[in-house]
């Protein structure tokens, strides 16, 4: 989801090659008891690579030791489009392959159908699956030609309104696969209709499972109530272990800036809430803990464009883990969606966490 128009359009000046050249910082610190900040690089902003800008970063797969792939959230003139990354703990970040996301027929997808928000890249590497917020909807493509070649079945409630009961530009955000490829996690980034929110503005989301094996069939199977902060929206999921979920939750308020909080989310007692007609403030929401907020991790040095609580603050829309740190921390990187805009920054994060 686009938290700020575009005030601007970026003037894109050189293209990306080896993607080392702009800041990298890596200074280190605390952001809370469970986390640390390892630091962040620029070195995406403002590029362009094989002809297509660089921008609208909003999904994030890691895929290997020193490679991910990024999912664009493209506006309507562009090619929808995933980016393949080398990258870094340090952290570094470049750009080393581009695949445009294509139709059945072969013809590319773009912004005006394909509103791409949530990657997973399935075991082997040969496919992924993207969500587009638009419908929503959940597609499976070829990673090496773009090709689409498969769906996966979503409930028709979940559709946008006055096909369902989902509030457009808030349906599929994010999408989360276990290690072993047998589940998908949906998260909404807003409410059914029927579910709303409660009184003091937290959000009652639904999270769909669904089970199957990689490159093949999906079926959902249940469903998860999940309560958000006040103001804030649900954007991201990352897969632990069989029972626990990394979340990220967002908001942006103009002249003040963006919030970017990381929760755990335990599935140990998860109950499937399918058959409720409506969310209530009594239904089983998952647990969840604060793991950090990225305002109370140290500046760096980062600059932003406008007014953030932290400068190092910007619309962050990616959340992605990687392996084991020395110590025994978990690598968790972060990625910002410019929104192809003058006033946002494409930013690359790396923090090491502890997820017990």
């Amino acid at each position: 989801m686009r938290w700020q128009k575009p005030l601007a359009a970026a003037v894109v000046l050189s293209t990306l090659s080896v993607g080392l050249t702009a800041s990298a910082v890596a200074t280190g610190g605390a952001c809370s008891p469970d986390a640390r900040f390892i630091g962040f690089s620029d070195t995406l902003d403002k590029t362009t690579y094989d002809g297509q800008i660089v921008a609208g970063l909003s999904a994030l797969n890691v895929t290997g030791r020193d490679s991910a792939v990024a999912l664009v959230d493209n506006v309507q003139t562009t090619p929808a489009r995933v980016f393949q990354l080398k990258i870094s703990s340090t952290p570094t970040v470049s750009v080393d392959g581009l695949t445009i996301l294509r139709r059945p027929d072969g013809t590319p997808y773009t912004g005006a159908d394909f509103d791409g928000e949530g990657l997973v890249v399935e075991r082997g590497d040969r496919t992924i699956l993207a969500t587009s917020e638009r419908e929503p909807s959940i597609r499976r493509f070829r990673l090496s030609d773009g090709l689409q070649i498969g769906s996966l079945p979503v409930p028709s409630r979940f559709q946008v309104a006055p096909a369902g009961e989902a509030t457009a530009n808030a349906t599929f955000e994010s999408l989360a696969v276990s290690h072993d490829g047998l589940s998908l996690f949906a998260g909404m980034e807003g409410p059914l209709a029927p579910d709303g929110a409660d009184a003091d503005g937290r959000s009652r989301n639904r999270i769909i499972r669904y089970a199957g094996l990689p490159g093949h069939d999906y079926r959902p199977v249940a469903q998860y109530a999940y309560k958000t902060d006040p103001g804030l929206s649900l954007v991201e999921l990352a897969v632990v272990n069989p029972f626990e979920l990394v979340s990220m939750e967002r908001t942006f308020v103009p002249g003040v800036g963006n919030t970017i909080r990381i929760f755990t989310v335990s599935l140990r007692h998860a109950v499937d809430v399918t058959a409720r007609t409506a969310l209530t403030d009594d239904a089983p929401f998952l647990q969840k803990k604060l793991l950090f907020d990225l305002a109370d991790c140290p500046p760096s040095g980062a600059v932003a464009k406008q007014p953030q609580p932290n400068p190092l603050l910007d619309n962050v829309e990616a959340l992605a883990l990687g392996g084991y740190l020395p110590g025994g921390r978990r690598q968790l990187y972060l990625l910002s969606d410019d929104n192809n805009g003058a006033t946002q920054i494409t930013r690359f994060y790396s923090l090491a966490v502890d997820l017990h």
